[in-house]
């Protein structure tokens, strides 16, 4: 019944354009995969995207979970980390494309450059370097394929092809280091890469030190689009852009962890309700601080209750819902589904009637949030939306 919501530290678009190898985009307020025309060539150049999460983060993520859940091999159902990017804007793209994931095998800078400064910076991060245009560390191994430290693993940072310049990351390679997501005409471009198996890795290392394979040093995710798409000077794919941490919007990328933690069990003659039902929050406040855990309670009561003889209130009797109950978050203003419903978002019971509990961290500050729930029981699937609102403040 939990989502937690991390931002990232740093993030930035790295460029092979001959006029940006150099060029640092560190505080742009977006992030961008296009192959842009060359300037005196007649190839198109590819960009890729780096993206890294705090240590800090990482672990507090980590210990919410529990290390039984989150470094299960065999439990992947009961928990979930997700890559979540919000597009920005597109042009002219092709119908189907694929979008790569892979977890950076070298340390970078972000820097304080942007993509429209004159004269451009190269404090941090490029296509060519991995810190400055001073210090000039290369991305080592770009053009080829690295054993690290005699493990098996390989890392790599090539682009095949003879026309294109080398360089733009290194990342490590095999399955348990990458994800992808592939989008249909029509779909939505935001994306929602499964990246659990690789922060799993970050999180060996940082707990327990483990070495690679079992345990990889947290630089953070590179994307990119396939090699093929790349390596291929003589067309491009569009241009897709997303919204970067630097955004001054509520759309910056997050790192969302989700686990099941629901329990239900049912107080002393406790019946879960099915059919019309009255259903409000009690003993909630209006506002939050951005850094509380929150407990919402939920009073459940029949509609139109059968008439019986009693000397107390119907009102006082504690209703359930179902074991298929789950709540939802929406931004008040724009709609958009924060926390959708789903087996993370499952409704808890105890003695005292359902609950569920949100973690205000990752929800954007100053702004209005409403709550719905979902109810499937054996007559219908019932969604209550009755303006539950909630404010997060700094």
């Amino acid at each position: 019944m939990a989502h937690y919501h991390i931002f990232p530290e740093k993030d930035t678009t790295v460029y092979s354009h001959p006029d940006r190898v150099k060029m640092n985009a560190g505080q742009d307020e977006i992030l961008e995969l296009v192959k842009e025309p060359g300037s005196s060539d007649q190839h198109h150049h590819p960009s890729r995207i780096l993206m890294s999460f705090s240590n800090e983060d990482i672990k507090t993520a980590h210990n919410l979970i529990g290390s039984e859940i989150f470094n299960s091999t065999t439990l992947q159902t009961t928990s979930s980390v997700n890559l979540q990017l919000t597009v920005s804007n597109t042009k002219n793209l092709v119908s189907i494309h694929n979008i790569n994931v892979y977890a950076v095998s070298q340390s970078w800078t972000e820097g304080t450059g942007r993509y429209l400064n004159l004269p451009t910076s190269s404090n941090g991060t490029s296509w060519a370097f991995r810190d400055n245009s001073t210090t000039q560390t290369s991305w080592t191994g770009s053009g080829t394929d690295v054993n690290w430290f005699g493990t098996g693993v390989y890392g790599t940072g090539s682009i095949s092809s003879s026309v294109l310049e080398q360089g733009g990351g290194t990342w490590y390679t095999g399955s348990e280091f990458r994800a992808t997501q592939q989008f249909l005409e029509g779909d939505s471009l935001d994306t929602m890469f499964e990246v659990k198996n690789i922060v799993q890795k970050f999180s060996s290392s940082l707990f327990n030190n483990d070495p690679i394979p079992t345990g990889i040093q947290n630089n953070g995710f590179l994307l990119k689009m396939p090699d093929s798409v790349e390596s291929n000077a003589s067309s491009s794919f569009g241009e897709i852009q997303y919204f970067s941490v630097d955004t001054h919007t509520i759309y910056p990328p997050k790192l969302v962890f989700k686990w099941d933690d629901s329990s239900y069990v049912l107080g002393e003659g406790g019946i879960a309700k099915s059919g019309s039902l009255n259903i409000s929050f009690y003993n909630n406040k209006k506002e939050y601080n951005q850094n509380d855990e929150a407990l919402f309670r939920i009073h459940v009561r029949e509609k139109y209750p059968t008439r019986t003889f009693s000397t107390t209130s119907n009102y006082l009797n504690i209703g359930y819902l179902t074991t298929s109950s789950f709540y939802s978050i929406r931004d008040a203003h724009s709609e958009r589904e924060i926390v959708p419903f789903d087996d993370y978002t499952k409704l808890s019971a105890d003695d005292k009637g359902m609950f569920f509990k949100i973690f205000m961290k990752g929800l954007q500050p100053e702004r209005y949030y409403r709550i719905l729930l979902k109810h499937v029981n054996n007559d219908e699937t019932v969604i209550y939306d009755d303006d539950y609102y909630f404010k997060v403040v700094r």
